[in-house]
C-alpha cells in the first residue's frame, strides 16, 4: 500500500492524505455573516437586503458600489455566466420587472446573497428557482482586489 502511494504522488496523483483547503478572505468575509436575517434597506449584520449585503461585503476591500441591486448591475463589465470568477457580481429577475437580486459568486457554480427567506445564504446558480430568473453578472473589482480577496486568511 505504502509503495502505491508513493507511486501515485510521484506520477501526479497528489498527497495520499486530503488537505482541506483554507477558505479565502473573501469567503471568510461572508461567513462572517451567514445567517443574519433579511431586512429590506439593511446594510448591516442585523438585517440586510441583497446589495445591502454586497455593499457590506466590497466595503471590506474598498470596493465603493451603487446602493441597489439594479444600479449595481450597471457597474464594471459584463461578464458570461461560463467565465465567472469567485467576487463577481450576479444578477436575477426575481419580480418580473428587471433586476430585482443580486449576490456574490463565490465559485463552483455557488454564490452568497440575502434571500428574504432564508437571510444570507449560499445557493447554486443551478438552483432552478435562480437558473430561471438569471439575468446577468458583473466584474466590478480589479485584479488587485481580486488577489487580495483570494488570499488565505
Amino acid at each position: 500500500m505504502i509503495v502505491l502511494s508513493s507511486l501515485m504522488f510521484l506520477l501526479g496523483g497528489g498527497s495520499v492524505f486530503a488537505q482541506k483547503s483554507e477558505p479565502t478572505v473573501l469567503m471568510e468575509s461572508v461567513n462572517e455573516v451567514i445567517g443574519s436575517p433579511y431586512k429590506w434597506g439593511g446594510t448591516t449584520v442585523k438585517g440586510f437586503d441583497c446589495s445591502g449585503f454586497i455593499l457590506h461585503i466590497f466595503n471590506q476591500f474598498d470596493v465603493k458600489l451603487p446602493r441597489t441591486s439594479s444600479s449595481q448591475a450597471d457597474t464594471g463589465i459584463e461578464v458570461a455566466k461560463g467565465k465567472l470568477r469567485e467576487g463577481d457580481l450576479v444578477f436575477f429577475n426575481t419580480s418580473g420587472k428587471g433586476i430585482s437580486h443580486a449576490g456574490i459568486y463565490i465559485g463552483e457554480g455557488k454564490f452568497a446573497h440575502s434571500s428574504t427567506s432564508r437571510g444570507v445564504t449560499i445557493s447554486k446558480l443551478s438552483d432552478d428557482y435562480y437558473k430561471k430568473r438569471y439575468v446577468t453578472a458583473r466584474r466590478v473589482i480589479s485584479e488587485d482586489i481580486f488577489d487580495a480577496m483570494m488570499d488565505i486568511k
